[in-house]
Formats: C-alpha cells, structure tokens, sequence
C-alpha cells in the first residue's frame, strides 16, 4: 500500500515557493525555520528529487518544483479554504443540526417549538429523528439529542431539563372491575400492560416511605414500544400501566384515567439535552439547545394545564 501523500509538506513547499523564502513561509504559517526545512528534506528524500535550488543569495524552483507547483498550490488553497468554510459555519447561524428525540414527546411538545426556531434562524436546517429507542449518537453523527430516563452512558454531555414522574393509571371503568390495588404485589393478580424500553424490563419497581422497596413481575398482554399506543387500551378499561405524567395528564384531568398505589412511588425520571463528548460545538447547535433549555426547563405538561384553568 502507498504511503499517504505528505500533504503538510506540499502546503509549506507550495508556501516557500509562493513567498520565496524559506525564513518568509516559516513566519507565514507560524512554523519555525526547521519544521519547514524538514518538510523539503521529507519530501525531496521521499521523492528522490531536488525541488529547490539554493544558494547563499537566492532560491529557485528546479524543473521538478515547477511541475509540483500547480497542484501543491491547489493542496494549500483547498486546506484553507476547508478551514475558512467549516470556520464559517462554526461561527455563524446556517447549516444543518441533526437532531434525535423520542416519539410521543418529540411530536406532542418538541414539533410545536420548532416552528419559531425556524422562523428566527431560516438557515438553520434541522434534521430530526423521532424513535424511542436510545440512538448511538457518535455513531449515527447526530448533535444533540432529547432524552427521556435515567441516563446510564456518562460519555455524553447532559443538561437535565425537567423532571418527569412515571404515574401507575388505569380507567374507572377498570377498576370498577378488578378493584384498586392496595399493595404492588396485588399487581399480579392485574392485566398489567408495557412499555417496552421501560428501563426496569419485565418488573416494575416500587419505593414506599415506610416500607421500603417492592418489585414486582408482570405479565402483559399488551407490550409496545411507543407508550402513547397504551392509551386506547388505558382508556377502554383493559388493563393499567405505568405511563410517564406527560402522556397521561390529560386523561387524568378529564377523569378518563385514574392514579393508583400513589404511597408507593417509581423511581422518577428526567428530560434531558445530551450531546456527543467535547465541548466544542457549531453556534448552530448551541443556538438549538439554549433555545430548547428555555422551552423545556419547567415542566412543560404542568404549565399548559396551568395555563387552561
């Protein structure tokens, strides 16, 4: 296999022959005098050629620095112009921000804030991926995510934004039929329905103030892994689930759900901004989170039902 070009050596050959000097590139590119004189050394050993030749009073391009010049040049003037390019675009509100989200909240509260953003910032292209599932954000090149849960991968950058309280809820209609449960091992005897990404799988865990910890297994017949899609079977009186306060508040509010086992709390969870590591980031992106920090570091859910009262 070819050895890679040595292109920081073409770009100070290309640099020399531009100024005409070894001491006048080397203070161009910030480089002292004997980096750039390695640079020609490399590339004359590497090529077996002489591309300048020296004297005490002058230096001149051989015949083979003059066929290198064309395209070495190119390589100097292409780097720089990648630099001021991507430079630009770090400094500067346009370009694009791919951006990840889970479903239910992504389409109820993220879509409605983003056509203000939008308006505010027109070349700025947002590129959104809605899915429950937790996407590899290094690996998928996404800048930023939403995040629902308790964060587990302490390689990314968090922002916490809001809390989220996961509510035990069934219909009236059901409990009219199976009764309210009083203690979470009565769950058994339950239709229980879920979640599938829920962070504590087949069992759902329980913490009581006085009485400490209780986990119990479930048995559903109905599992899906968008938690929206447990409404219908919430609201037709088929089973109760564990669903987060942002899904399940507005049934709650009509009397279309109701809450059970509220002494016994689940583990709550939060709403965060996370971000691939390194700090550093394109102002587009962080335009993007403060932006979405301001929208959703209170509890969006409770200050629209605030707001309709």
């Amino acid at each position: 296999m070819n050895k890679l070009p040595d292109l920081e050596a073409w770009a100070i050959f290309a640099k020399i022959a531009e100024t005409g000097s070894f001491t006048k590139a080397a203070e161009a590119l910030s480089l002292s005098q004997g980096t750039v004189s390695k640079a020609i050394n490399r590339l004359e050993k590497r090529m077996k050629v002489i591309l300048f030749h020296r004297t005490s009073r002058r230096m001149v391009l051989t015949d083979c620095g003059l066929t290198a010049l064309g395209r070495a040049l190119r390589i100097l003037e292409e780097g720089a112009a990648i630099e001021a390019e991507l430079a630009e675009q770090s400094a500067s509100l346009r370009g694009s921000v791919r951006f990840a989200a889970p479903m239910s909240f992504g389409i109820s509260y993220l879509a409605p804030v983003l056509p203000q953003f939008m308006a505010t910032h027109p070349d700025v292209t947002l590129d959104i991926e809605f899915d429950d599932e937790l996407i590899d954000l290094v690996a998928n090149r996404f800048d930023l995510a939403l995040r629902i849960s308790n964060l587990s991968d302490s390689s990314l950058l968090a922002r916490r934004l809001c809390s989220v309280r996961i509510q035990l809820v069934g219909s009236p209609d059901y409990f009219a039929q199976y009764g309210h449960p009083q203690h979470p091992r009565e769950l058994a005897n339950h239709r229980t329905l879920q979640y599938a990404y829920s962070h504590t799988g087949p069992s759902w865990k329980f913490r009581h103030l006085h009485q400490g910890e209780f986990t119990q297994a479930i048995h559903s017949p109905l599992r899906v892994n968008n938690a929206e899609a447990l409404a219908p079977a919430l609201r037709a009186g088929l089973g109760l689930a564990l669903q987060p306060e942002f899904l399940a508040w507005q049934d709650l509010q009509t009397g279309a759900l109701e809450t059970v086992l509220e002494d016994w709390q689940v583990e709550p969870i939060a709403l965060h901004l996370v971000t691939p590591p390194g700090r550093t980031r394109p102002i587009r992106v962080q335009a993007l989170m403060d932006y979405l920090i301001q929208h959703f570091s209170e509890v969006p859910w409770a200050r629209e039902a605030s707001g309709r009262q």
